[in-house]
């Protein structure tokens, strides 16, 4: 009897632990499932801002108005924020609470000075008479650059709650679960990003 006990004592932790790691697998599956319904929302914006850029009324076009050095600029700050995240990734599968809330920190600052450069850029352009409403031109690209803007602002949020979780709980594993799903998100943005720095601007400036 003493010998049955002791092995349920020793079956019991590897069922808890293979039963944590199926729910950590189903969350991050069922995370890149929403990414592909966001995937084919952006698709769509994407392909209205194909059929109406050239609309522009009489009005600017993209030529008239992208400085490519000032998103140049922009594009490499999100860019590095994907790194930084990466390296606060690997810091909190070593369980280096620490280490993880300074890179989440640095990403942090980097993702709020891509917001503060785009809300300048559309400050910017309203100013000069480019506003959404100029043009079907313009309200197609406030639409596609401000959508990935709320979804970077989106993130924001999430990394904020995710550092007091951090500095509340540690290194759990359902924390790392959490940070992983925003690390899928937010590499997900920066891919969204390229694809809109090269269609909206880079071709835009060049149209």
């Amino acid at each position: 009897m003493q010998a049955v006990a002791i092995d349920n004592n020793q079956v019991q932790p590897h069922s808890h632990s293979s039963e944590h790691h199926d729910t950590s697998g189903n969350t991050l599956f069922g995370f890149w499932l929403y990414l592909m319904t966001d995937c084919l929302l952006f698709a769509s914006v994407f392909a209205t801002y194909a059929v109406l850029y050239m609309n522009t009324a009489g009005g600017p076009a993209g030529k008239d108005l992208f400085d490519l050095n000032f998103v140049l600029v922009e594009t490499g700050v999100l860019l590095v924020s994907s790194i930084t995240y990466g390296f606060a990734m690997l810091a909190g599968h070593h369980h280096k609470r620490g280490t993880t809330l300074l890179w989440l920190l640095v990403t942090f600052a980097l993702g709020a000075c891509f917001i503060a450069m785009e809300v300048y850029e559309f400050q910017h352009l309203i100013a000069e008479g480019a506003g959404p409403s100029r043009s079907a031109f313009l309200s197609s690209f406030f639409t596609l650059v401000g959508m990935h803007g709320l979804h970077v602002t989106a993130g924001l949020v999430w990394m904020a709650i995710l550092m007091v979780e951090l500095v509340m709980k540690g290194t759990q594993p359902r924390t790392l679960t959490r940070l992983s799903c925003l690390s899928m998100f937010w590499h997900f943005l920066d891919v969204v990003w390229i694809c809109v720095f090269t269609v909206v601007y880079l071709l835009g400036a060049m149209a």
